[in-house]
């Protein structure tokens, strides 16, 4: 069944189905609940939601003036440019992804202060918008590059499209005010320099795509879809021309409607994909949807980390082929990570597949949630799942040159991930639970207050829970429509063996999604998940991983650290013929640890030899894996050799 909400009319959010939502399909399966009907009320996802308010934006905020980003917009309008220029050719969109997440930020909580903030950085941006909608800091001066004369590199549209993305935020959560209104002059800009008459390239990065979409459904405005699919179907045919990397690299070699799998740079594949599922949805282009639910599909199953990581090289912080998963040279950028959760939760509400659920659940937890220090002061940009050597302490006053997980970094000299990650957190809530004209589903588990408007009245929910610690989930229906309707709850697909218990009785719930009749106001439904440790193969084609073992717990993959192990992690084996002991989530699995007979060359032609030391097996403590590397320099694996 599809539930159909027309495009948005204006300026002004409606109230209801367009408030405080990131994203918000016309016509789609189900249709996301936005931050006004979604609470979180506390436990893992509140806890960081609270994180990011007091510690992660105040935190991007400081370093974006430190490094002078900020101060590109003041130098553009008092003609100190190129000179008094400071970043990469992409620092705009830092600033816009910030300001994106104080939008939703304030929506969520009415911060006062906050929203000054906004509003003085936005007119900051603003006085650095030329009159037909162009802003920029990188090009279009005397001194500078002239305008898209760098479309392979220059990222103008992908600035732009984060600037789309945070007057849409405003729009949605406010109103029209001066942020919505330079993000519109931009966009006009955009349709009539690409527009139909005009320029037929496209940008080496997209983003564009999602943001002309999103757009499109605040205003109603149809020059806005239009040229986002322009740019859709544009892409794949060389406009770009050849580089280095090759036009893999920028999605520019095969037509998105003719790829098999997402390949090159992670983060554009995704943001490419996301943009077109939106496209789809908007144009009733089955065909194109079904390409990119094909793409994805074949990216999870062959090409995705079991984090939910994606992006095997640092080469072109891109793709591998398929099955090559190397642990510990994992790219999985923090953004790359953010970009799988935007496009799963797409194509979970057009077609209502739980795989995408689960893409969602899994890239949370263990990318997203690792990314940023528990105090909210430093970050990873990569996420290795194999650190062969301890990390530096890190200078908590120095940006980082480099991506490359060793400790987590206040700040990177580019510095996409904690500002992608700000605007994450913020709109959380909009991840967790959709509706039809049937019910209401819940497809992220988290301690909250659900709302809903159906036909036959409205739906409150009270959700009680400390998942992922533990399985239990307690729905309790607060009110319900005087008519038929249905809960409908998602099963994992590691979750085998879990039931659901309401007033119909007991029964299994397979993997995917369990509808529940009818439950009346004041009736409990109880979804009972077995997060118990369990060993995780990989499939044999991952040669990177073969005769290794990792372990989960729920949704949450564990690692073993050297500082638990008292000893090098490469020397861990581990025996898998008992199940890991699971004492209340104090995870600890049995492991010996071994020793290398150095040698001169490390080939000949019998196994290697190893000798045994310290004091033989014994049981191990092991960290989720989204908390590694909390106390201090260690190493690290998920993958542990068994033996």
């Amino acid at each position: 069944m599809t539930v159909t909400h027309p495009a948005g009319t204006g300026l002004r959010p409606e109230a209801g189905a367009h408030a405080g939502l990131p994203f918000v399909p016309s016509s789609s399966r189900w249709r996301p609940l936005g931050l006004g009907e979604v609470t979180l009320d506390g436990g893992f996802w509140a806890e960081r939601q609270e994180l990011n308010a007091s510690a992660l934006i105040p935190h991007v905020e400081r370093w974006v003036e430190r490094m002078g980003w900020a101060g590109n917009f003041d130098a553009a309008a008092q003609g100190r440019l190129p000179g008094a220029r400071r970043g990469r050719e992409f620092s705009d969109s830092e600033i816009y992804k910030l300001l994106e997440a104080m939008a939703w930020e304030v929506g969520r909580t009415g911060d006062a202060d906050l929203d000054a903030r906004l509003r003085r950085l936005t007119a900051r941006v603003a006085a650095a918008q030329e009159p037909d909608g162009y802003v920029n800091t990188m090009f279009g001066r005397s001194g500078q590059g002239e305008r898209y004369s760098d479309l392979q590199w220059g990222h103008e549209l992908y600035c732009f499209g984060h600037l789309i993305q945070a007057g849409v935020a405003r729009a949605r959560t406010h109103g029209d005010d001066e942020l919505v209104q330079v993000a519109v002059r931009a966009a006009d800009h955009v349709c009539r320099q690409f527009g139909p008459d005009g320029d037929q390239r496209v940008c080496g990065h997209p983003e564009i795509e999602v943001a002309l979409v999103e757009l499109y459904r605040v205003t109603g405005e149809r020059r806005y879809l239009d040229q986002a699919r322009a740019f859709v179907d544009r892409r794949g045919h060389g406009v770009l021309g050849d580089i280095e990397l090759g036009a893999t690299y920028y999605q520019d070699d095969v037509p998105v409607r003719e790829a098999e799998v997402l390949a090159g740079h992670a983060v554009r594949a995704l943001y490419l994909a996301a943009g077109a599922a939106d496209v789809a949805t908007e144009t009733g282009d089955e065909e194109l949807l079904g390409a990119v639910v094909s793409q994805t599909l074949a990216t999870l199953a062959r090409r995705t980390y079991l984090t939910g990581g994606m992006g095997a090289h640092h080469e072109g912080e891109s793709f591998g082929v398929d099955f090559e998963l190397p642990p510990d040279r994992s790219y999985s950028e923090t953004c790359a990570g953010v970009a799988s959760v935007m496009l799963n939760h797409r194509l979970l509400l057009a077609t209502g597949d739980a795989r995408h659920a689960d893409a969602v659940e899994r890239t949370l937890f263990n990318v997203v949630a690792t990314s940023p220090a528990e105090d909210g002061q430093a970050f990873y940009y990569t996420n290795t799942l194999h650190q062969r050597v301890p990390g530096r302490e890190v200078d908590p006053d120095v940006a980082s040159p480099r991506a490359a997980s060793s400790l987590r970094a206040p700040f990177f000299e580019v510095s996409c991930c904690p500002t992608n990650l700000t605007r994450t957190f913020a709109s959380l809530g909009a991840y967790v639970a959709s509706q039809d004209e049937a019910g209401v589903q819940l497809h992220q588990y988290a301690a909250a207050t659900v709302r809903a408007h159906l036909a036959g009245g409205a739906v409150v929910l009270r959700v009680r829970t400390s998942y992922p610690d533990e399985g239990r989930v307690e729905v309790e229906v607060v009110e319900a429509p005087a008519g038929p309707w249905e809960l409908t709850l998602r099963v994992p697909a590691w979750a085998s063996g879990a039931v659901v218990r309401s007033a119909q009785g007991a029964r299994r719930a397979e993997p995917g999604y369990v509808q529940v009749a009818g439950p009346a106001a004041g009736e409990v439904v109880v979804l009972e998940l077995p997060v118990a440790a369990r060993w995780t193969w990989a499939d044999p084609r991952v040669d990177a991983v073969r005769g290794q073992v990792a372990v989960e717990r729920g949704p949450v993959v564990m690692a073993l650290e050297s500082v638990d192990l008292g000893a090098d992690v490469a020397g861990a084996r581990v025996r898998t013929d008992v199940p890991p002991v699971d004492d209340g989530g104090q995870v600890r699995v049995p492991v010996r640890t071994v020793e290398a007979v150095d040698g001169d060359w490390p080939y000949g032609d019998a196994p290697a030899r190893e000798v045994g030391r310290g004091a033989g097996e014994r049981l191990v403590p092991l960290v989720p894996y989204h908390s590694w590397a909390e106390r201090g320099p260690s190493t690290m694996r998920v993958w542990i050799p068994q033996g």
